[in-house]
């Protein structure tokens, strides 16, 4: 039985050099999606199990049937499925929703969540973590990315790929992969080295397949599935 050991600085360097060659995230990284990180908690909550164009679909519907988070709160959770059905799981995602929206309101009286920007970065964590249907991987899409927080978002894409590089043990969870990455990548590339370890996963290291042959990470990863050369 293979002894699981975490991969070195270097190489993770080294790859994560490569894919930012291949993919080139880094030049185009996002910054929070709206002023207000409540849009980017709600954006992230819509996110889950479906792709980007469905989310942001589901997302403009909602902005558009409501003008404020307010009326959004006081909606029905039917109401609230029907306006953000294009982006799946709406009864779920609805309900989900209303919880975060109460949540926010009844903590801090209005609905807003600009007065994390004065948090330490545990207590939002904390704050989040708290909140019904918030789970790993979106508040740390809420620190990074809305909040501007060091924080390593691992959905299916990573933890396929960091699997595969041998970076991650096979029977890791995704909460365990998301501690293992703050440790490996320095803090400055978390939101580089994340959206192109996703655009990897999308492209190349598929769930379907893996296209070892045009992979840029081929001479340095063990998964046994190479691509054959015909």
């Amino acid at each position: 039985m293979r002894v699981f050991t975490k991969p070195s600085m270097n190489l993770v360097k080294s790859c994560l050099d490569d894919l930012e060659k291949t993919w080139k995230q880094g030049e185009t990284v996002h910054g929070p999606y709206s002023d207000e990180p409540l849009d980017g908690l709600v954006l992230t909550i819509l996110s889950q199990n479906t792709n980007d164009r469905n989310r942001d679909r589901a997302f403009a519907a909602l902005k558009a049937h409501f003008n404020t988070w307010e009326e959004a709160a006081a909606a029905s959770a039917q109401e609230l499925s029907d306006v953000i059905r294009s982006g799946g799981l709406s009864n779920i995602k609805a309900r989900r929703i209303l919880e975060v929206l109460n949540r926010v309101h009844s903590h801090f009286g209005d609905f807003s969540l600009k007065t994390l920007r004065g948090w330490e970065t545990e207590d939002i964590r904390r704050f989040l973590e708290d909140t019904p249907g918030v789970g790993a991987k979106t508040i740390a899409c809420v620190l990074l990315f809305d909040l501007g927080r060091p924080a390593f978002p691992v959905d299916t894409h990573i933890a396929r790929v960091t699997r595969r590089l041998g970076w991650a043990e096979a029977s890791m969870a995704p909460e365990e992969i998301q501690i293992l990455m703050e440790e490996l990548v320095p803090p400055e590339r978390y939101n580089e080295a994340h959206l192109n370890l996703i655009t990897h996963g999308r492209r190349l290291c598929t769930s379907r397949k893996a296209f070892c042959v045009e992979c840029p990470l081929r001479d340095r990863c063990p998964y046994p599935e190479r691509e054959s050369e015909d």
